[in-house]
């Protein structure tokens, strides 16, 4: 299950958004944002650039993102950068 919010925002808010969204929900991993990438065209309804994933790099300023356009996966944008969320739910 995924939910897409409207507004691109930073690592700690689309991480505490997501949480916030209830039970299960939560930022995708790096591994997880890339099997949506994989599957983009059957799931449909990404913005263009880049989505945030929960995955840290080495519990510091920066996280792992991903474009869903390109696939590029990069981790070297601090945690305050704005993109795209898509949180996800595991059932």
């Amino acid at each position: 299950v995924q939910f897409d919010f409207p507004d691109k925002m930073n690592w700690t808010d689309a991480k505490a958004a997501s949480e916030e969204l209830g039970n299960g929900w939560r930022l995708p991993s790096k591994d997880e944002l890339n099997i949506l990438y994989e599957n983009k065209d059957e799931i449909g309804n990404f913005e263009g650039g880049y989505y945030w994933s929960l995955t840290e790099v080495n519990n510091s300023d920066f996280a792992w993102n991903q474009d869903l356009v390109f696939g590029t996966q990069k981790d070297y944008y601090n945690k305050n950068n704005t993109f795209s969320v898509r949180a996800v739910k595991l059932i």
